[in-house]
């Protein structure tokens, strides 16, 4: 995970039910608007509403009331891809100046917005439909508290910034803060028409409202720091602008959809959720982390998200790789955990982070983050066949396979470790980087430094990627000594970390390297990076997918008879949705593709019970009831979060055992299963070298039928049983 859940001092502060039950998101680029369903930010929830511009939030409240009283909720929709939101709203019963009482549901206000390049912008349309003319007074009410994403999540500062004081104009007002980074930071509001009213935190209108008649008016609320200057459209002029680039963007994107309206819905909108989380980012396609904790560059949520979605995407992994290369630590700093080679584990741009009142401005305190960069760059070379990128960072890999053999094997056992050297950074720098996450069978914590399991995989799957990727580009003889160095870790991972009682792997070494013997599912991500051996890889596909460890909804992280088991906690039973496809896809590598397919379904069937069928970073661990109920909500997820919409697409390839390769080109289907309850698949537009094509799977008979639907270019299509 992120930074933020290590340690008390960074720990999210949960306050209310869970933010992806109470929100509506709006994002583009580094601008992201956290509003209630009624299009208002009220501080209700954790109080992380607002609308935010480089993890900085420039408006913390904008509340819409009608003659004194906030409207009825009709409906709350989010539309056209994640582009833009729309609201129906309706008055109570209430009074107005005369004495009469306006029955509800007189008047309706249509309430619609979207976020373009640093500015909200927010359309309200106010129709009466009663019989007679009514005047009412709409108001906006509306502040900025300018304070940072971490000091929202519970860090406390040891001081703050200048609030200067609101200017006032007659349709605007500019809120100003100048923090202790020296940046200056403005929020502007422009309201069309000129409100009857405007003060420094309301403006408002009297609407004489004749019946069947529309009055319109426009609120734009713009984010700049410094001497940003942004270019603000007409509503219109702004709407056409994002759905065309929304258009442009996706007309291309390979489509996936089912039989099944439930697996359409899930597939639908972990599509758009990628698409959210990319556009408008400076990096390009590259997914910001998650909203609303980590709106920007992560390295490790890069990568996944990057090898989740490489088979229909991988332009994501090119911006992922770009970015990583260009961020590569290239000296030793240990206030950073930075060593040569190391990649980004997080870059931050908030007022904290800029101070160093938080360490995470640019920090590099993964274990994993490098070795899974490797396995990114053997992967898209295997995808697309474009060895002049892959030459043009050639120099970066080479640096990171250096920095896995000197910098993260500590002791020379050939099992990289970590052990933090940043005060202030990540004790444990795993993706469970809870404090309590790594620990004994009897609860003990683990002493560093720590060898995980998982991580032993990535480096084993990073030297065979990166002797491939060398080979490639001529450089055998050091192929071959990459390819000798990952057998040695091989052997030597199976003697250490097999534990023969469990049928399963250690979840990892201590510092006096003992064996942390706990069922959990960082076993199970040692399949996909092939280093487990096929008589082991059965034991361990029964470890994980019996009743301790599978829930039913998906494999938890720890298993239930575990010492420290709380399906309520972050990473000692709950259920991670990108950790499942990881293993689902594992699973499919060594042909067991028919328990992939319950993975699957089980995600399907978790995504059912969430709001927007939107399944977020992760839920709690409970055991799948077989009444209604769906899984418990865990309270400070983030949702949308880019690797759990990215374990849709993964958990559709393990279980059709699907594989893009450019040399041929070839799609090949392994063993393909479908989940009981789905009788088929539809892909449309996946792209192999320069063509593509459209490929439906279909239940006949018990088994998988694939059938080509439309092909352009020289594409084989192959279905082979293992």
């Amino acid at each position: 995970m992120r930074a933020g859940r290590s340690k008390p001092k960074y720990h999210v502060q949960a306050r209310g039910g869970p933010a992806g039950e109470l929100s509506r998101i709006l994002k583009y680029g580094e601008t992201i608007a956290l509003l209630n369903r009624c299009g208002d930010i009220d501080g209700a929830g954790f109080g992380e509403m607002g609308l935010f511009y480089r993890e900085t939030r420039h408006l913390s409240k904008q509340v819409l009331t009608l003659n004194g009283a906030p409207p009825l909720l009709l409906s709350s929709i989010i539309h056209d891809e994640n582009t833009f939101l729309s609201v129906d709203l309706t008055n109570f019963d209430m009074s107005v100046e005369n004495g009469e009482t306006v029955q509800r549901e007189t008047i309706h206000i249509y309430r619609s917005k979207f976020v373009l390049d640093g500015t909200c912008y927010d359309e309200i349309r106010v129709m009466n439909y009663g019989r007679v003319e009514l005047s009412l007074e709409l108001a906006l009410f509306f502040d900025a508290d300018f304070a940072d994403v971490f000091e929202i999540r519970g860090t406390k500062r040891r001081q703050q910034g200048e609030r200067l004081r609101n200017r006032v104009g007659e349709d605007t007002v500019v809120a100003c803060y100048r923090g202790i980074d020296g940046t200056m930071r403005r929020t502007k509001l422009q309201f069309s028409p000129r409100p009857r009213t405007i003060t420094g935190k309301r403006a408002s209108y009297v609407l004489e409202l004749k019946p069947k008649r529309q009055t319109v008016l426009f609120v734009n609320v713009t984010c700049e720091q410094e001497e940003e200057e942004r270019r603000v459209f007409a509503f219109g002029e702004g709407y056409r602008r994002i759905l065309a680039e929304a258009k442009r963007t996706r007309e291309a994107d390979c489509r996936i959809s089912g039989s099944s309206l439930g697996y359409s819905t899930w597939f639908s909108r972990s599509l758009d959720d990628l698409y959210l989380l990319t556009v408008g980012n400076p990096e390009g396609p590259y997914p910001y982390a998650g909203v609303p904790w980590f709106n920007t560059v992560f390295g490790r949520d890069g990568i996944i998200t990057a090898l989740e979605t490489m088979w229909m995407s991988p332009g994501i992994a090119h911006a992922v790789l770009s970015r990583l290369s260009e961020l590569q630590a290239t000296t030793r700093d240990d206030e950073r955990d930075a060593q040569p080679g190391k990649i980004l584990h997080e870059m931050r741009r908030g007022e904290m982070a800029k101070t160093g009142e938080v360490p995470f401005g640019c920090y590099y305190g993964s274990v994993d983050s490098t070795p899974l960069y490797v396995i990114l760059a053997g992967v898209y070379l295997l995808r697309t066949g474009d060895t002049g990128f892959l030459r043009g960072i050639w120099p970066n890999i080479k640096a990171a396979l250096e920095w896995i053999e000197r910098y993260g094997d500590l002791d020379g056992d050939h099992f990289i470790e970590y052990s933090r050297r940043s005060k202030e950074g990540l004790v444990q720098q795993g993706w469970k980087d809870s404090h309590d996450s790594v620990f004994h069978a009897d609860g003990r914590l683990a002493r560093p430094p720590i060898a995980l399991c998982e991580v032993q995989g990535y480096a084993y799957a990073a030297r065979r990627f990166g002797a491939r990727i060398a080979r490639k580009l001529g450089e055998s003889d050091f192929a071959a000594k990459l390819e000798d160095d990952a057998e040695k870790l091989r052997a030597r991972f199976e003697e250490a970390f097999w534990n023969e009682d469990a049928g399963s792997y250690a979840m990892a070494l201590d510092g006096d390297k003992k064996p942390c013997a706990v069922q959990s599912s960082n076993a199970g991500q040692t399949l996909f990076c092939r280093i487990v051996s096929s008589e082991r890889s059965r034991r361990v596909r029964d470890a994980m997918m019996c009743p301790g460890m599978f829930s039913g909804w998906g494999v938890r992280t720890l298993s239930s008879d575990e010492e420290r088991y709380n399906p309520m906690s972050y990473h000692n039973g709950s259920v991670w949705p990108h950790d499942n496809a990881l293993i689902a896809l594992g699973l499919s590598l060594y042909g067991m593709q028919k328990d992939a397919a319950r993975i699957l379904r089980g995600m399907k069937e978790a995504s059912q019970f969430f709001d927007l069928r939107r399944v977020p970073e992760l839920f709690c661990g409970f055991h799948k009831r077989e009444d209604s109920s769906g899984p418990t909500l865990y309270p400070v997820a983030c949702s949308p979060q880019a690797w759990s919409a990215g374990a849709c697409p993964l958990l559709v390839r393990a279980a059709l055992g699907l594989t893009v390769r450019a040399e041929k080109p070839q799609i090949q289907f392994m063993n393909p299963h479908l989940p009981d309850d789905l009788q088929e698949i539809c892909i449309e537009n996946l792209a192999a070298g320069d063509g593509s094509a459209d490929i439906v799977l279909r239940r006949v008979r018990g088994s998988v039928d694939v059938q080509v639907i439309r092909k352009e270019g020289d594409i084989e299509v192959a279905k082979t049983l293992a």
